[in-house]
């Protein structure tokens, strides 16, 4: 029996979403199924260039389609930015190889600039060029800077024509080989601080745009480009001044969600690979799925995955709903960033634990990846990044919330034309939630859940109690530390409510709640361990350790469901 909770490509049918998405996911899988595995792994082993997929997308529609928003498709009813449709796509890509997400998501940072101008010529130029099949690129990292936006090298001088000239070098940009159009972040040499910056579109096929290099040793191409006296004319111009750092921020609030469906995806091919490798193996006379540790590796790394996917697709109608007075997105973002990505990493080590030397082989996927998932943390930010801007929002989740209207599940076929104008990007602080302890109530008759919620709960005392003092505050090993915990109480949150919306099995949601006990029970003891922390606060750290609920029953009743994985998916040869 197929499981309904991981994509698989053998019975692939996303009837939620209208025809036409239908149609191009489904078409989106065929392409990497006809292409059977051998050309998967050949072509990843020996970095070849994947023209052919971009062949396919071009041919298909597919980019116009789903990154094209309704108000400059021309009238094409399909078109649209809609952030459900656009993670299905995600998982898909990530699913077959992080080359392949790798394309469509620089593609998705680099129209991020341009959808939020009001530039009508600029915009048309984009739309024209998804028709065309092109991609795009975003030109914001630098090398010596990074993804520093305070600080770029990128000099724009005025020409006296209302244009520029820009000189400058942009570094570590996806599909900077390629791209029909590349958002380049720069500043005016004639305006100081933030008023001198610019967001502007060039081409690299243009004489004055120098590729240099690819920066890594892989399939997808990441480059070093340089501009040298690059003609920027008024209609390139995407934004300028405090408006051009704004969308800077704001490309990243939408385009750096798409990291966790990539993680998503990656985990469930390298599932399917591991648990039939383990399953069909027989070590010292035993099947190795019957051995004790092997049964519990798998179904650890199951309940993570299934509990990756819950958040996600939770997160997904919260950046649909969003508004001018619901910006509760921007706290789901950077845990999608964090979370399910390193989670994501936790679950293929659990696998690989489980399959050990097999995943090395140069014909498996789960060698690509090994490799690949340990990329997702660590673009846009390091998980310390986005730890210290989880902490932002923990006062107010946490102690003050506000009242919204329930969020519903949103598939719908809509446009999600806010994400192109949210508008400064300051002010998280004071962001509202509705209150977190909700989804915890009406699940408190799940074992484990009210375990969790106790935990929960003891974060809050600590704050209160034994709030971090100045030194603490200024500690940022110490406070990420507290975002650790903090963040696992948001992760519940969403994965209660998205299991009620789906009916998740009750079986399932308390062993991943054992799962989310026995994190915080080590965050804890980390705490614990820091030097910065006092006594009060690691008497705190011991009382709040907890043994999640075992239950025998339930641990046979999920592990059914990761034994079920075994044949259930193989790619053809």
């Amino acid at each position: 029996m197929a499981n309904p909770l991981l994509l698989n490509p053998r019975d692939y049918d996303p009837a939620h979403f209208d025809d036409q998405t239908r149609r191009l996911l489904r078409a989106t899988v065929d392409f990497f199924e006809h292409r059977g595995k051998k050309v998967l792994v050949d072509s990843y082993n020996d970095r070849t260039w994947y023209g052919d997929f971009l062949d396919f997308a071009a041919k298909e529609g597919l980019f116009a389609t789903f990154l094209t928003p309704a108000a400059d498709a021309s009238g094409d009813a399909g078109s649209r930015w809609d952030t459900a449709r656009n993670a299905a796509l995600s998982e898909i890509l990530g699913f077959y190889g992080l080359g392949y997400w790798y394309t469509w998501q620089v593609t998705v940072l680099g129209l991020g600039p341009v959808w939020q101008s009001a530039n009508p010529a600029a915009r048309a130029r984009a739309a024209r060029l998804l028709a065309d099949g092109h991609v795009m690129a975003f030109g914001l990292s630098e090398r010596s800077h990074g993804a520093d936006i305070y600080s770029t090298d990128m000099i724009l001088t005025p020409d006296g024509a209302d244009g520029f000239r820009a000189t400058g070098a942009k570094y570590y940009i996806g599909n900077g080989n390629v791209a029909g159009l590349v958002s380049v972040f720069g500043r005016r040499a004639d305006v100081e601080g933030p008023d001198g910056y610019v967001f502007f579109a060039a081409d690299s096929r243009h004489p004055a745009y120098h590729l240099v290099k690819n920066v890594v040793n892989g399939q997808m191409y990441v480059s070093e480009f340089r501009l040298e006296d690059y003609p920027v004319r008024a209609e390139d111009v995407l934004h300028t001044g405090r408006a051009a750092f704004d969308a800077a921020l704001n490309t990243v609030n939408v385009g750096k969600f798409n990291l966790c469906t990539a993680s998503i995806g990656i985990c469930e091919h390298a599932m399917y690979e591991a648990v039939t490798h383990a399953h069909r193996r027989v070590l010292y006379g035993r099947k190795v799925t019957d051995f004790p540790h092997v049964r519990r590796e798998l179904t650890d790394a199951y309940a993570r995955l299934v509990a990756m996917k819950l958040f996600s697709d939770r997160a997904v109608d919260y950046f649909r709903s969003a508004g001018p007075d619901d910006r509760r997105y921007l706290l789901f973002n950077p845990m999608t960033k964090m979370k399910v990505t390193t989670e994501g990493e936790r679950v293929v080590d659990l696998l690989w634990d489980v399959i050990a030397a097999k995943g090395f082989e140069a014909d498996t996927y789960f060698d690509k990846a090994a490799k690949d998932i340990r990329g997702l943390p660590k673009l846009e930010g390091t998980v310390h990044v986005n730890l210290a801007l989880i902490l932002k929002f923990m006062p107010n989740y946490l102690f003050q919330p506000a009242g919204f209207a329930p969020v519903p599940t949103r598939d719908d076929a809509a446009d999600d034309e806010f994400l192109f104008r949210q508008g400064p990007a300051r002010g998280l602080g004071a962001i509202r939630f509705h209150d977190w302890r909700g989804a915890y109530d009406k699940h408190a008759g799940i074992p484990n859940v009210a375990v969790f919620r106790q935990q929960a709960d003891g974060l809050c005392a600590l704050l209160q109690a034994h709030a971090p003092d100045e030194d603490q505050q200024r500690d940022l090993d110490f406070l990420l530390t507290i975002g650790q915990l903090f963040a696992l109480v948001v992760y519940g949150q969403l994965i209660l409510e998205q299991a009620e919306l789906t009916g998740l099995d009750r079986h399932l949601l308390d062993e991943i709640f054992a799962v989310l006990v026995g994190d915080f029970s080590a965050f804890a003891t980390e705490l614990h361990g820091k030097a910065a922390t006092t006594q009060a606060q690691a008497a705190w750290a011991l009382a709040h350790l907890r043994r999640p609920v075992h239950d025998v029953a339930r641990t046979a009743a999920v592990w059914a469901q990761v034994e079920e994985l075994s044949g259930a998916y193989e790619m053809r040869p």
